[in-house]
């Protein structure tokens, strides 16, 4: 696996499809131990256009979605066989605790996505997750996912 991954590697390992990929390149993955994401938000994102009309933030839930895809990434890539064979599990979000947003994300930001396991099994993942803007936290949650 070479670093860094961009969407034509990332959708290898995400079903995700545009407009609902959230992730555009992982560049740092440490299979079992980190990995950290990079989500470009343009002003052409469809949300924008009704979040919030001359005034755009990107919802706050599309913030953790994308810190469970950054997630799901890791879960995947910590698999045995994955990274050989492809396995095609995919990784379900489960549940999101402690979620909490510190400032707006606007057009032209770049979230950066860090997310570490609190707790790794066999079929059940803990991960927190932290987006930053530049050196500014702008959001973090506790994720549950579930590799299917």
């Amino acid at each position: 696996m070479k670093l860094p991954l961009d969407y034509k590697e990332i959708i290898k390992i995400l079903p995700h499809r545009y407009p609902f990929l959230l992730v555009d390149r992982i560049i740092e993955l440490e299979p079992g131990e980190r990995v950290i994401g990079i989500k470009n938000v343009t002003v052409n994102e469809p949300f924008f256009q009704g979040h919030f009309p001359g005034n755009p933030i990107m919802p706050g839930v599309l913030i953790v979605e994308a810190m469970a895809q950054a997630g799901g990434v890791l879960a995947r890539m910590s698999m045995p066989g994955v990274r050989e064979e492809g396995e095609a599990n995919t990784v379900l979000f489960m549940s999101m605790d402690k979620v909490k947003f510190r400032k707006p994300v606007v057009p032209g930001d770049q979230l950066i996505l860090e997310i570490k396991p609190l707790r790794k099994g066999s079929k059940v993942w803990k991960m927190a997750g932290k987006a930053f803007v530049k050196d500014d936290l702008v959001a973090e949650a506790e994720l549950m996912a579930t590799i299917a």
